[in-house]
């Protein structure tokens, strides 16, 4: 199987058990939910307690402070090109614990982040000296098969859920890297191979319990669905985490599967990408909806990834036939169930470069010759054999908004891409200058300068901290929506972070 070098990805099993009928699913590390209506009087299951009153608040859950032995492994994150130093961590364990730990840092004026899979790619998921509160250990599952519909903690990463669901033969879209936070990559959109087939992660998502602020100093839970708070379930599907309150539960619509058609192709260097890139692009958006594919270029190789859901490796190769016909590509084909296909893919987080930096773009017009040579010129000066260029194509069930509509506003992209470098040694003391890190930073940069005339909008998922215009390349029209929103939920402001949503003013 191929290195997925563009984020490599951390290869493990879920040891999920499958059952029958509407079921809990167990998850390792698994942490039960605490039930709706609890508040920011501990305990309290009272409506009494969501007033803007509240007693002391104490932290609960499992407590991680500077002087404990675990600091160093529970302060870093995946991209180890930010290095922060919290006051105290708190990984939840059920929702009352978050409820405790937002009431906690209202009270005594402390700043706060939100953390799932830690893949925040900006360190933004981090403070220092501040409260973060970790919901990576809110675990739980349960699948109704009769109803097709999955709620699942917040704290599932992608592999989780992928191969918990497969367990059942059913499936959500997620992106391709495993240990991303399901909640994180959903909540601001959320796509990879099932994207063209079932839409965006977002589409898919039709409830969601979050403990957002109330009051002066308080905090409560509420439940989100198409009929309640219909808004902010709204907001939620593609506005990007941590804006709005802290997600501790979401719900899906999935969709079943019982088998898909993996096709990976490699060609040697970079000599045949234009014609590759020019039939992935003038056929990928525009195949049968159960093709998803990606294409990555490295400065040695270029390589097509290619998922077919319920379909025949000789429907994969003719659905592929114009991309895989130019020159001589190694070419592997796997027919499986998707979690173990899934699982195959994943590479672990210890051999990846420990620095990150992406730049994200969408297109809606295929891309001319040169900017084609653009990429070209740029791969052949990458810094590392990490760096790369990547695409995924769009199309397909993209186009459908689902009921209720979403935030993400990228319906019409052809494919998304992004140049990305990743260089360094990881390590559990981050933060030295590595000597490569302005060579990598400028390439991408200038990389990304190169590609704008060829480009439009980008993706909160992977922010672009030097846009001047972020606001409308990230969510276009719906930004002036998503701020009312934010004051009717948050208007004191409390989620906030570099490019987060702004309440608008009353």
């Amino acid at each position: 199987m191929n290195d997925f070098s563009r984020r490599r990805l951390l290869k493990t099993s879920a040891a999920a058990g499958a059952v029958a009928g509407a079921a809990t699913v167990a998850v390792p590390g698994a942490a039960a939910a605490a039930p709706p209506g609890v508040s920011a009087a501990a305990g309290s299951t009272t409506s009494e307690a969501y007033g803007a009153q509240c007693g002391p608040a104490r932290l609960t859950g499992r407590i991680v402070r500077p002087h404990d032995p675990g600091y160093t492994d529970a302060r870093l994150g995946w991209d180890q090109l930010f290095s922060h130093y919290p006051l105290v961590i708190v990984f939840a364990q059920n929702t009352q614990d978050v409820v405790n730990a937002l009431t906690w840092a209202r009270q005594n004026d402390v700043a706060l982040r939100i953390r799932s899979g830690r893949h925040s790619l900006e360190g933004w998921s981090n403070v220092d000296s501040g409260l973060v509160i970790d919901i990576s250990e809110l675990k739980s599952v349960h699948l109704d098969s009769a109803a097709r519909v999955a709620t699942v903690g917040a704290g599932l990463n992608q592999l989780e859920a992928v191969t918990t669901l497969a367990r059942r033969n059913f499936a959500v879209t997620t992106g391709t890297e495993g240990t991303v936070g399901l909640a994180g990559a959903t909540l601001g959109g959320g796509f990879g191979f099932l994207t063209r087939w079932l839409g965006m992660a977002c589409d898919s998502l039709i409830g969601a319990e979050i403990v957002v602020a109330e009051g002066g100093e308080c905090a409560k839970v509420i439940k989100v669905d198409l009929t309640h708070d219909s808004d902010l379930l709204w907001a939620l599907r593609g506005a990007g985490n941590g804006n709005f309150g802290i997600v501790t539960s979401l719900t899906y619509r999935v969709a079943p599967l019982k088998s898909v058609t993996y096709v990976q192709a490699t060609w040697d260097g970079i000599r045949d990408l234009r014609r590759v890139f020019e039939a992935w692009q003038r056929t990928a958006p525009y195949a049968d909806d159960r093709l998803g594919t990606q294409v990555e270029i490295h400065r040695g190789q270029t390589l097509l990834f290619a998922v077919l859901a319920e379909g025949t490796p000789a429907e994969a190769k003719k659905l592929l036939a114009p991309i895989l016909s130019v020159g001589r590509p190694q070419v592997s084909v796997q027919v499986g169930n998707w979690g173990e296909v899934y699982s195959g893919f994943q590479i672990p987080t210890a051999n990846e470069p420990a620095n990150w930096k992406f730049y994200s773009q969408f297109t809606r017009k295929p891309f001319p010759g040169r900017a084609i040579d653009v990429i070209s010129s740029f791969m052949r000066e990458a810094p590392t054999d990490d760096s790369n260029f990547f695409t995924q194509a769009f199309g397909g069930a993209v186009r459908r908004s689902p009921r209720g509509g979403t935030a993400f506003p990228h319906r019409d992209a052809l494919f998304y891409s992004e140049p990305g470098a990743g260089w360094g040694t990881r390590s559990d003391q981050p933060g030295v200058c590595d000597p490569l890190t302005p060579r990598a930073q400028a390439w991408i940069a200038e990389f990304s300068q190169a590609l704008r005339p060829y480009v439009d909008g980008a993706y909160v998922n992977v922010p672009n901290v030097g846009m001047q215009d972020w606001e409308t390349a990230y969510w276009k029209g719906n930004y002036e929506r998503l701020r009312r929103i934010k004051a009717k939920y948050d208007p004191h402001n409390v989620f906030q972070y570099d490019q987060s949503i702004p309440p608008a003013s009353r």
